[in-house]
């Protein structure tokens, strides 16, 4: 490896094209495209209300982000403004939690990856994809900031002309044939829009907020950007239109050209709720197998698009939170290149274990990343809202008046907070992720012990940000 000093810093490579897309690639992925089958069989068609109030409460955590982003663009992002505007502590938890948070969603991609290419090759174990994947896709992040920009615009690109594509034809679909089982009627037919009442779409917020996690990672493409404070802002007002017209657009389709509760059985009858996509299977469903196919690999490639995303964003973290001394040294070393080698290496030597665990347990392995990873979102949410409004009262008491203002704040970051309060009740009232609920005050309690054993004392290196 070719380092630089401990000094040396990432180069601004990335456009406003690579920010756009690598913004909205983070958010399509396996909690659309295989996260929705559960949200469905608990909400029915409230499904497409449940992404609309989660969109907008996305948009306003985003918009804290924004607001601190565009007066401070760095690369630790949320970890950084923990650390300025809360507490040491606050910093070293939301930068670890962030790195587990993004090391989970990195081995759920690659188990759904295996998934996916199962509906091709059924006999292909789900741990040997993992594994060629995993290799693949580090190997890209290896080379430099730009290349990896290219990569995900393209993926990106991809997932977006195809779910708009799949939109259109869906409702082309339902505009010509005359089948009685393809209607718009099917979102109130089955029992209603909300056929499990207001409690049904409430017992399924947690996999909601869940389907918008990503969105954050925005933050840490901020440092890498040539001009951040024209960038985040146009980024982040486009990304919250965008994903709810992929989001409510898509699944406005998909359950009115297959009513919800056949969707279900078919998947539970498949081998589980989260046994393949319900996009995929209902183009299959209709007929559609050229179609189906098509998605497939669409699908396929928005869930290498998300791990694309984990593997630069982790590494990224772990880079702005050595400059803050929350991580060793040695992870602000980058090559010659601009690439931060050792921030990528160890955050893949956990997902490797992903490997592992789709080898011995290969059933299983979905729905438990899922909820330790709405655990871990709540967590850094949380962070973020309560960073930001530390970081308003700052700007207030000096006078400072900030150029990406977030709308209606603080009543806003309350708001939220509320929420996130919500997703945790939620959580302990089922019983399937209620462990993930109880681990969240025990995960805080082990970073805080190794926070008072091992943490480094703030380190103050200056960082070129211009």
């Amino acid at each position: 490896m070719h380092s630089a000093s401990p000094s040396g810093h990432l180069q601004r490579r990335l456009k406003n094209r690579h920010i756009q897309l690598i913004a909205l690639g983070g958010t399509i992925g396996t909690g659309l495209f295989l996260g929705s089958a559960g949200i469905i069989e608990l909400a029915g068609p409230g499904v497409i209300l449940g992404y609309a109030i989660g969109g907008l409460i996305i948009f306003c955590i985003m918009r804290f982000l924004g607001e601190m982003l565009v007066e401070d663009p760095r690369a630790g992002s949320f970890s950084h403004f923990a650390n300025r505007y809360v507490s040491h502590f606050a910093g070293y938890l939301s930068g670890w939690n962030c790195i587990a948070l993004y090391v989970l969603v990195g081995m759920l991609e690659l188990t759904a990856v295996g998934k996916f290419i199962q509906f091709w090759w059924p006999g292909i174990p789900t741990w040997v994809t993992v594994a060629v994947f995993f290799v693949l896709i580090n190997a890209v992040n290896f080379i430099n900031v730009k290349i990896y920009g290219e990569f995900e615009f393209w993926f990106a690109l991809i997932k977006i002309v195809a779910v708009l594509a799949m939109i259109v034809v869906g409702f082309y679909l339902l505009g010509t044939t005359h089948n009685p089982n393809q209607s718009i009627s099917n979102l109130w037919s089955h029992g209603g829009f909300l056929p499990h009442g207001l409690s049904g779409l409430g017992m399924s917020f947690a996999f909601i907020m869940f389907a918008f996690g990503g969105v954050e990672m925005l933050g840490f493409a901020a440092a890498e950007t040539d001009e951040p404070r024209k960038v985040i802002p146009k980024a982040i007002n486009q990304l919250v239109y965008r994903v709810l017209v992929f989001y409510i657009g898509s699944m406005v389709v998909l359950l009115s050209l297959t009513p919800w509760n056949t969707l279900v059985a078919q998947l539970q009858a498949g081998g589980g709720t989260y046994s393949s996509s319900p996009f995929v299977l209902v183009f299959s469903g209709i007929g559609e197998r050229f179609a189906a196919n098509i998605l497939n690999f669409v699908i396929l490639t928005a869930t290498l698009s998300v791990y694309n995303s984990m593997v630069y964003s982790s590494s990224r973290l772990l880079y702005g939170m050595a400059l803050e001394g929350n991580a060793p040294k040695s992870l602000m070393q980058v090559n010659k290149r601009g690439v931060p080698v050792r921030a990528i290496v160890y955050p893949g030597i956990v997902t490797a274990f992903c490997i592992v665990l789709n080898y011995v347990a290969p059933a299983g392995v979905i729905e438990l990343l899922m909820s330790l990873i709405v655990a871990a979102l709540v967590i850094t949410w949380v962070v973020v809202i309560v960073a930001h409004m530390s970081f308003r009262k700052s700007n207030k008491e000096n006078g400072v008046k900030t150029r990406f203002p977030a709308p209606f704040a603080p009543f806003t970051n309350y708001l939220c907070l509320l929420a996130m309060a919500v997703v945790v009740v939620v959580m302990l009232m089922t019983p399937a992720i209620r462990v993930s609920a109880i681990a969240i005050p025990i995960w805080i309690a082990i970073v805080y012990v190794s926070y008072r054993l091992v943490a480094p004392k703030a380190l103050h290196v200056p960082v070129d940000v211009a």
